[in-house]
């Protein structure tokens, strides 16, 4: 499953997500695969596309991180999935 990732970070805790992130990386479980992120320009959010077998799994790893973010996420499907599931259920 994809999901949309959306992370909203606050400037005080931006230091210390970032000293989390260079001690231990992503902290992703296994069967989490990050894909790709964007951030906001002033830094205050991060676009990410993450992988996982459902969503338990990516709860997960946003366990680990959620002291210092505060995530919004939503199942996505890539464009060509979406059309090629509504050709099928025709």
């Amino acid at each position: 499953m994809l999901f949309m990732v959306i992370e909203h970070f606050t400037p005080a805790n931006l230091g210390p997500m970032g000293e989390r992130f260079q001690q231990r990386g992503r902290m992703l479980p296994e069967g989490v695969v990050y894909h790709a992120s964007w951030m906001e320009f002033d830094g205050s959010r991060c676009f990410q596309v993450m992988e996982a077998p459902d969503r338990a799994a990516l709860d997960v790893w946003i366990g680990r991180w959620s002291d210092l973010v505060e995530f919004k996420v939503a199942e996505v499907l890539t464009s060509a999935d979406y059309w090629a599931r509504l050709e099928r259920g025709r």
